[in-house]
């Protein structure tokens, strides 16, 4: 057995040359003779060819036989099952060698080499699919082509009608992308009214842009502690809080000039507060500025009552009664379809009757009717209802049978402090979330209530997880906050809602507490086309 390095010191210039290649060597000698050493001239015949290379060519292995000494080359020979004696050196350059035979791997023993290991390549099928990294369900994108019609004409504003669940932010960060890459520079501004739902938006946008982006674009958050200077901003998106984009514009109209100056699109969410007074005044100083500016509004629910057709025009006339409502070939309502293929949960609505001790006066039967939702004294009325109350926590103590996350909505603050304690002293993690709650607690609770594990959690809130809050394991919610507001109980229902495809569950269960005298309201496919008499 001789080492292959060891067996080509023996290679004369002559060998190496054929080794090398004669225009090769000519071409070192040229450059710099000094070079051409045996032993470089070794070292590069190695590189060109590599050891396995010189023993599996027939040209190189046959200049290698002639350096056999004559007992090798009948070793090698024997080895090889050459049983001819009369010119062992022609029968060794003649000899075949085929790949993967045992006479192959005895010829690297020889030369005390190891087998060359097959590179294994994957042969490519002739039809392959591409994952999209930011992908729309079929609904989705017809959502788009359909906006993206209207908005870019006259009057340049429409209202964007998505089912709870649908995903339409998702939708709106396609629209948004495709503006930024077909305007560059420019700007877009996104308003919301919650903290919540404003860094929900800012997040989305990064994971979109991530994959639909053509070039590096600025994003701006203005809510809470964010600050921005309107003169720096020449290039993407804005997400600001409607609550401190109005304070600013209030101190200075100069502000909202300056941010109205370079933007293309707005687009307001939960937009069926976009005529509130100072929502308005938010939004007409941002697109009456240039007459090309787009006005884009996303809602589940496209009116603000539940009855009042006046003030449910007023939406529609903001919006030019522009509106793209979700459609499904062969449903009449897309939520049936979004059930049928688990984009949203197999929903049992059921309600829990309660005809107890609070009565309502006529004032307070007046009251009701005449106000736009349930006023603050009659809420506290029935959170204060003991019976009332010890009927909830029950229906919540039997849906801990059947599900692990759980939402109520309660009736004022201290009904979802209450609540949460009692559910808590009887040995359940039950935690309440309301805006008096510590910033700090409320993030953590949040996130266990999120997290993965496989126990039952239960979150209790008042007025704050009814936008802006996505945990898809929520399976059940329990509404013990009477309501006139159609929207409300949609964004309540919404949050628990979300079907096996959109990282949710299969079935779902919404228990809502009706009270007597008390309106209450359906399913989330009943509320859907409320208002399209509004819009026609």
């Amino acid at each position: 057995m001789i080492p292959l390095d060891d067996f080509l010191s023996r290679a004369d210039d002559e060998t190496l040359s054929g080794l090398i290649g004669t225009t090769a060597m000519k071409l070192i000698m040229t450059l710099d003779p000094r070079i051409a050493t045996p032993a470089n001239l070794r070292k590069i015949a190695i590189e060109l060819h590599t050891r396995e290379g010189l023993l599996l060519s027939r040209e190189y292995r046959a200049l290698l036989i002639d350096l056999l000494k004559p007992d090798e080359a009948k070793i090698l020979a024997s080895i090889l099952g050459i049983k001819s004696k009369d010119d062992v050196y022609s029968e060794l350059k003649q000899l075949s060698i085929r790949r993967g035979s045992e006479r192959e791997k005895n010829l690297f023993d020889f030369f005390e080499l190891l087998l060359p290991q097959e590179e294994v390549v994957e042969e490519k099928s002739s039809f392959s699919q591409t994952e999209c990294q930011y992908p729309l369900f079929a609904h989705q994108r017809v959502a788009v082509k359909d906006v993206q019609n209207k908005l870019y004409h006259h009057p340049h504003r429409v209202l964007l009608h998505m089912p709870t669940g649908a995903g339409k932010t998702r939708t709106a960060m396609n629209i948004i992308a495709e503006h930024l890459r077909q305007n560059e520079p420019t700007v877009v501004i996104w308003l919301a009214h919650s903290e919540e739902l404003c860094e929900q938006s800012a997040s989305e946008f990064e994971r979109a842009w991530k994959s639909l982006g053509n070039r590096n674009v600025g994003l701006w958050r203005f809510w809470g502690n964010h600050e921005i200077n309107p003169d720096d901003i020449h290039d993407g998106v804005i997400v600001a809080g409607l609550a401190k984009t109005y304070s600013a514009t209030r101190k200075q109209i100069a502000f909202i000039v300056k941010m109205a100056r370079h933007a293309s699109l707005v687009i307001i969410d939960e937009a069926h507060s976009a005529v509130a007074e100072t929502y308005r005044l938010v939004l007409d100083s941002l697109v009456f500025q240039r007459k090309s500016t787009a006005l884009l509004g996303l809602t589940a629910t496209p009116g603000r009552t539940w009855a009042d057709i006046h003030i449910d025009e007023q939406l529609a006339n903001f919006f030019s009664r522009q509106k793209v409502t979700l459609k499904v070939d062969g449903y009449d309502n897309p939520v049936d379809y979004l059930v049928k293929e688990q984009y949203l949960a197999d929903v049992d609505y059921r309600q829990l009757f309660y005809d107890g001790g609070v009565e309502l006066s006529e004032a307070d039967i007046r009251r009701v009717k005449d106000n736009f939702d349930i006023p603050e004294n009659i809420l506290k009325l029935f959170a204060e209802d003991e019976m009332r109350n010890l009927a909830i926590i029950t229906t919540i103590e039997k849906l801990t049978k059947r599900h692990q996350r759980i939402l109520v909505f309660a009736a004022t603050v201290d009904h979802a402090n209450l609540i949460a304690s009692v559910l808590h002293i009887r040995g359940y993690q039950a935690h309440s979330v309301t805006s008096g709650t510590n910033s700090r607690l409320r993030a953590r609770y949040i996130e266990e209530f999120k997290s993965d594990a496989d126990d039952v959690r239960i979150l209790c809130n008042f007025g704050v997880l009814t936008t802006g809050f996505d945990a898809p394991r929520t399976s059940a919610a329990l509404i013990a906050r009477p309501t006139k507001s159609l929207v409300l109980y949609s964004q309540m229902v919404g949050r628990a809602i979300r079907g096996l495809k959109a990282g949710g569950n299969v079935k779902a269960e919404i228990v809502t507490v009706v009270d007597n005298e008390l309106p209450g309201f359906g399913s989330v496919s009943e509320a859907f086309n409320n208002w399209e008499d509004v819009w026609e």
